[in-house]
């Protein structure tokens, strides 16, 4: 990937391939804006809302802007590497699309036209549960792409089970596992809208193609849609759990388990001590719980727990590649990319995500090697500063 960023913007700059690239934006607010222009109040809030008054998405997005980059000058940053290696596996760029689920009310291509952009661009695919299309679909569009599967972890431990199992044979590699959504929060626009895509049967795919949640329901859901989503919503969620049933996990799968929504230090301390092999620092993009702390401000000490023993990715508010080298200097292994994707889903289906996916990837390419760093192994809290130009550096990550 050495020049990657170089290469993007020459072909924006070059007369001939120009106007071919002008039909889509640049800019993170130009995506949003396209977006709104594009879907309507409810497809548009769903993915653009918050918790309560939207807070914790300003919280994201000013922990990460209090952070600065303090770049070096006079350093060899001609050769550039992007590459980060997960679970054995090595991707030649930090990021992948973080699980987000319905996106057939964003686009008709929905998590399909996603996948394929993924694919495509070599970056690994985070399929939701809550998908508007089933994992093995998804799957097929990927050939042997990078994915992982992402669960909600439901009442209904025969239903988790047999997901888990066709996750496997679907090809997934990892398991990301969400606890920050117990149950839904308190979403005022989706409220106000009164919008909830599951009622109508949009995003249980997963579940309607699934043998053993159809085994509980009396006629099949193609003959009874309503008592299946009915039967949806009794199981979708569970405030039940603990940490002492992930043993459940683990006796029906062999893929790494990361834990998505870890945002406390005793938190990251007590999924060292279950053994699971990797964690997400998230707070829901802010879709949970109002008032709480930009997911960017837990991210260094989730670090100095795990000191590096598994890996620690990093999740919500990322709007550009400066972000990215932000969170990847404060300790993250990877990060994931959640509203850009889906705005570039809204703009142009499959090829408005690959869009953003290339620009992001342009951008962390030149900022690595504007801030004097060539690798992405490179990166530690030296490079960072505060607001207030107050050194970050506490050894390396």
């Amino acid at each position: 990937m050495s020049g990657y960023g170089d290469l993007v913007q020459f072909q924006v700059y070059s007369p001939e391939t120009a106007k071919e690239n002008q039909k889509f934006p640049v800019a993170f607010e130009e995506w949003e804006r396209l977006a709104r222009e594009t879907l309507e109040d409810g497809p548009y809030w769903y993915v653009a809302g918050g918790a309560g008054s939207g807070s914790t998405m300003e919280a994201n997005r000013e922990a990460i802007d209090r952070i600065k980059i303090q770049q070096r000058m006079f350093c060899d940053v001609e050769e550039r590497d992007l590459s980060v290696s997960l679970f054995g596996q090595t991707y030649h760029s930090p990021i992948l699309l973080a699980p987000i689920g319905v996106q057939s009310i964003i686009h008709e291509e929905g998590e399909l036209g996603s996948a394929k952009a993924a694919a495509e661009m070599g970056i690994p695919y985070i399929a939701s549960t809550a998908s508007s299309f089933s994992m093995e679909e998804i799957a097929n569009v990927m050939g042997d792409a990078p994915r992982w599967y992402q669960l909600y972890w439901g009442k209904d431990q025969d239903v988790t089970a047999s997901m888990l199992r066709r996750a496997e044979e679907s090809g997934y590699s990892a398991l990301v596992v969400t606890l920050d959504t117990p149950m839904l929060g308190w979403r005022e626009k989706d409220l106000r809208n009164a919008y909830l895509p599951f009622i109508n049967g949009i995003g249980i795919a997963n579940y309607l193609s699934d043998p053993a949640f159809c085994s509980k329901l009396e006629k099949s859901p193609r003959e009874d849609i309503r008592s299946a989503i009915q039967y949806f919503f009794s199981i979708y969620s569970n405030a039940s759990l603990t940490w002492k049933d992930l043993a459940f996990l683990r006796e029906h799968t062999k893929l790494p388990i990361l834990l998505k929504g870890i945002v406390h230090r005793e938190d990251a301390e007590l999924a060292l001590q279950h053994g699971v092999d990797g964690i997400i620092v998230s707070n829901h993009g802010g879709r949970q719980v109002d008032g709480a702390i930009g997911a960017l401000e837990a991210l260094p000490e989730v670090c100095d727990v795990v000191q590096g023993k598994i890996p620690v990715l990093f999740d919500s508010g990322i709007r550009r590649g400066s972000d990215v080298i932000k969170a990847l200097s404060l300790g993250a292994t990877s990060v994931l990319l959640g509203r850009p994707y889906v705005y570039g889903l809204a703009a142009g289906g499959e090829e408005g995500v690959k869009r953003v996916i290339r620009n992001m990837i342009a951008e962390i390419d030149l900022t690595l090697a504007l801030s004097g760093r060539k690798a992405i192994k490179d990166l530690d809290r030296s490079l960072l500063a505060s607001s207030s130009h107050e050194s970050l550096f506490i050894g390396n990550k």
